[in-house]
């Protein structure tokens, strides 16, 4: 009989946690602040970069090559480095255009726990799903999150290059991915943000949906929340994507603006981060001579961002692909009008809370983007009802709650083999 009353001991592994860039960040970041309100411990065993924890948070950050840290991108390790096994297989995949941080993060997860897998009651994987991940299954009971099936962005990316060679090279990166269907058939309970993300892994990894608890990620409301005391700027614009990854879209919106000037001269679009440079979305903003119309921020503070929000005529998430879409939750918190794309779970978030329009599509979100700039009254109705579906059914407590029934079931199932 499992104590369904009794604090757990709960380890976190995630292989990559920025924070600032990726839902899987911020999804660590915020599911171990609610797990310890409820009254959990939690240690949370991590690759780089700094997931920037809560201080009552246990952070245990496994060293590594981190080759792909943007201050040292593919620097030569050293002799003494290449000397252990598991860095040595690291630098060959990266040298050999793969991705391996998933494989060795799994080993050295493995490791760590193979000596200290008796501090934990559950250990609940972050999209690692490597084959150290199965190997702390046998140890001690464990879950997997599984936000959406990267084959979606393999696929995504393959369609947005022309040259063979660059197919090859996407096709290299993301060789990970047969290691992932393999790991995450051997779990009976996976975790995943949204119905259409079952429906997908399910279709993908042919794996069966009753295997998956579906529990949408909540929303940072004591950092996302509307300030009244800013007023709205007409005609300003955010978005919160500034990658070159075609996943995301960036580049149908950046059309959709050069086509709303031709009508409406006073917009500007805001974009929170800043773009690669000499990349394909500076290329286009340049060739399509909308410079001065389009301001990327750069990394900015919390504080800044929630200011950035609340000066912000209405958000565009304009993805082809989301597993859940924090980006649109968080607007939606601030109280700002939406539009979003029906990419993925998007629509699961927006609800009848904002405008949805087709992915890939630069007119549509072009009218979209007309219409609620000239229909103010209704750019504000559907802002308040994205403030209150966020307040209502996408809270970190709520996630938090229901994370740990999971736990509870794999910790119960564990003991009976």
């Amino acid at each position: 009989m499992v104590d369904t009353n009794r604090p757990l001991r709960v380890c976190l592994i995630s292989y990559r946690s920025n924070p600032h860039c990726g839902g899987q960040g911020v999804y660590i970041r915020n599911l171990s602040r609610a797990l310890i309100d409820l009254g959990h411990k939690v240690d949370v065993l991590s690759g780089p970069p700094d997931p920037q924890l809560d201080n009552d948070v246990k952070l245990i950050m496994l060293p590594c090559l981190d080759l792909f840290n943007f201050e040292d991108m593919f620097r030569f390790p050293s002799l003494k480095e290449l000397s252990d096994p598991i860095n040595m297989v690291e630098w060959i995949g990266v040298s050999s255009m793969g991705f391996p941080e998933m494989f060795t993060f799994g080993l050295r997860a493995y490791k760590y726990l193979l000596k200290n897998h008796t501090k934990y009651d559950i250990i609940h994987d972050n999209q690692c799903l490597s084959y150290g991940i199965l190997a702390i299954k046998r140890l001690v009971p464990t879950t997997i999150t599984i936000h959406h099936p990267i084959t979606v962005d393999r696929d995504i990316a393959l369609k947005s290059v022309k040259s063979y060679w660059k197919k090859i090279k996407h096709l290299r990166w993301f060789s990970f991915l047969g290691m992932q269907k393999r790991i995450s058939k051997k779990f009976s309970h996976i975790i995943t943000v949204s119905k259409c993300a079952q429906n997908d892994i399910s279709h993908e990894f042919k794996i069966d949906k009753a295997s998956f608890d579906v529990i949408p990620n909540g929303i940072n409301t004591k950092l996302f929340y509307p300030i009244p005391e800013i007023d709205r700027e007409d005609g300003r614009i955010i978005v919160t994507n500034s990658a070159d990854t075609p996943l995301k879209g960036l580049y149908y919106l950046i059309y959709a603006i050069k086509e709303v000037l031709n009508t409406h001269k006073y917009i500007k679009l805001i974009v929170i981060g800043k773009p690669k440079e000499n990349g394909g979305i500076a290329r286009l903003i340049k060739k399509l001579k909308i410079e001065k119309f389009i301001h990327f921020t750069g990394r900015i503070s919390d504080r800044e961002f929630r200011q950035q929000y609340a000066k912000a005529n209405m958000a565009v998430v304009p993805s082809i692909y989301e597993g859940f879409g924090l980006p649109v939750g968080e607007a939606m918190a601030c109280g700002v009008p939406v539009i979003s794309t029906t990419g993925g779970a998007l629509p699961e978030v927006v609800g009848d809370a904002g405008i949805l329009v087709p992915p890939a599509n630069h007119k549509a979100l072009a009218n979209a983007i007309i219409h609620l700039l000239d229909n103010k009254k209704y750019a504000k109705k559907i802002g308040n009802f994205g403030f209150l579906r966020v307040q209502e059914k996408f809270t970190w407590e709520k996630a938090a709650k229901q994370t740990v029934e999971t736990y509870r079931e794999v910790i119960s199932d564990h003991n009976r083999l």
